[in-house]
């Protein structure tokens, strides 16, 4: 029998326009994912960024394990990608995250963020050989328009470290290709089995900086707090929500639930911050809108 690479692909299941199932997973990842920034920042008021990636994914990764279905075995030939995801998907990106965060600010690093899906498309391009149609490759230049517009307001108020927005330029074109790689997995053994591997993993990488990262840390109730909340949630149930719209729309498609993630914090800032928004900041919004539903529809 023939191993499939470790990097490597595969189409979504369902290659129709999204449907009720596909538009509810991609609002959950937006409003889990949307309000992580905030958490991260709250979370690095008391921890150091090394801890806060540490226990966010200790924390999601015992919020998937008390799951039953999560415990289901997975063949050995497909450890070494899942162990692959671990560090890529989970351990490097979410660590990258919060170190950037000291030097860049949350609205930056989600504009940067926000290119993730078209590193998704040009991996995904690359890894099945043929390119995605035009109405999606519209779709994704368009979302990500509206990502910059929703996010340019915010980097005009503080400056950024060329440091910070390398490092997290780096982690987004991780995401781009971890979710080309839970495509085939997420279809073989579902996402709970997946996505607990590949944090269990991430867990043991991440252990020794996390022990490190104690030292210069204040353990305070706020900062715990929020990183419980971006652990069982922005760790955890997200993850879920992201490796399930991948296996079923593909990684190009499932990818632009990344768009929606500055609206949600605009919004979030708005209703419980009395923040102001821009108007470039509604047009972005509807850009934004405009380019998920050219991506979401059929593919060929």
């Amino acid at each position: 029998m023939r191993t499939a690479p470790v990097i490597s692909t595969a189409p979504g299941t369902r290659r129709e326009a999204f449907g009720p199932v596909e538009w509810g997973l991609l609002s959950a990842i937006a409003l889990m994912w949307g309000s992580s920034f905030v958490f991260i920042e709250w979370g690095l008021q008391g921890l150091q960024p090394g801890l806060v990636a540490f226990l966010r994914i200790a924390l999601g990764a015992a919020s998937v394990a008390v799951i039953p279905r999560a415990r289901r075995p997975v063949a050995r030939e497909d450890w070494p990608r899942i162990a692959l995801l671990g560090a890529i998907w989970m351990a490097i990106p979410l660590t990258l995250f919060p170190v950037a965060q000291q030097w860049i600010t949350s609205s930056l690093a989600g504009m940067i963020n926000g290119g993730m899906p078209l590193f998704a498309g040009l991996f995904a391009a690359i890894l099945l050989r043929r390119m995605p149609r035009p109405v999606q490759v519209a779709g994704l230049l368009v979302g990500f328009a509206g990502v910059v517009l929703l996010t340019s307001p915010g980097t005009r108020e503080g400056s950024a470290a060329l440091l910070g927005a390398v490092l997290v330029l780096f982690a987004t074109m991780l995401y781009g290709l971890s979710a080309n790689l839970t495509v085939p997995l997420q279809q073989r053994y579902g996402a709970l089995p997946i996505v607990l591997r590949a944090q269990l993993s991430a867990v043991v990488l991440l252990l020794p900086v996390g022990l490190l990262s104690l030292r210069g840390s204040t353990l305070d109730a706020s900062s715990l707090a929020s990183t419980a909340v971006l652990g069982v949630f922005g760790s955890g149930m997200a993850f879920l929500a992201m490796a399930t719209l991948v296996g079923r729309a593909g990684a190009t498609r499932g990818a632009v639930a990344i768009y929606f993630l500055p609206v949600v914090a605009t919004i979030l800032g708005v209703m419980l911050l009395d923040e102001q928004v821009d108007p470039l900041q509604l047009v972005g919004m509807g850009l934004v809108l405009a380019g998920a539903w050219l991506t979401s529809r059929r593919e060929r």
